[in-house]
C-alpha cells in the first residue's frame, strides 16, 4: 500500500500518517487592557521559541507554535504527550503601535504586550470654568 504524500511550501514532503497524526490545539488565553497596552497571555505547553510565530497583520494578531513529540533514545513505555499544533487568531480592534509590540515566551506561557497607538491611548482633557 502506497501513502499519499503532500507538498510543503519549502519543498519537502509529507506522508499522509505524518499529517494525521499531531492534534491542532487552541491554546486558552488571557487577554488584558490596560491605558498603555493589551497584554495578552497565553499557555503554550512544549513550544519552544523557535517553532512559534506570532504576526500581527491589518489589526489580526495570530498566533501559531508547534510542540514536538519528545525523541528519547530509551524505549518508551508510556507516550501521552504528543506532536501538536496550537493556532489562535483575534482581531484587534484598538489601534496598536505594530512596530512597539514585543513577546517573550517562558516555561510554555507566552506574554504578548502590544503598546496601543498614541491616538488610542485615553488622554486626560482639562476643564475650565467659565
Amino acid at each position: 500500500m502506497s501513502e499519499t504524500t503532500l507538498q510543503q511550501a519549502n519543498g519537502g514532503t509529507l506522508s499522509t500518517a505524518e499529517t494525521t497524526r499531531g492534534v491542532t490545539l487552541t491554546p486558552r488565553v488571557d487577554v488584558l487592557e490596560t491605558e498603555q497596552e493589551i497584554l495578552v497571555v497565553g499557555d503554550l505547553p512544549g513550544v519552544k521559541q523557535e517553532n512559534l510565530d506570532v504576526r500581527f497583520e491589518n489589526g489580526e494578531l495570530t498566533l501559531h507554535g508547534r510542540r514536538t513529540a519528545a525523541n528519547l533514545d530509551k524505549a518508551m513505555f508510556l507516550n501521552e504527550v504528543e506532536a501538536a499544533d496550537y493556532f489562535r487568531s483575534f482581531r484587534i480592534s484598538e489601534k496598536i503601535d505594530a512596530e512597539k509590540i514585543w513577546a517573550e515566551l517562558k516555561d510554555g506561557v507566552l506574554t504578548l504586550h502590544l503598546p496601543k497607538a498614541e491616538a488610542a491611548k485615553p488622554r486626560k482633557i482639562c476643564v475650565k470654568g467659565v
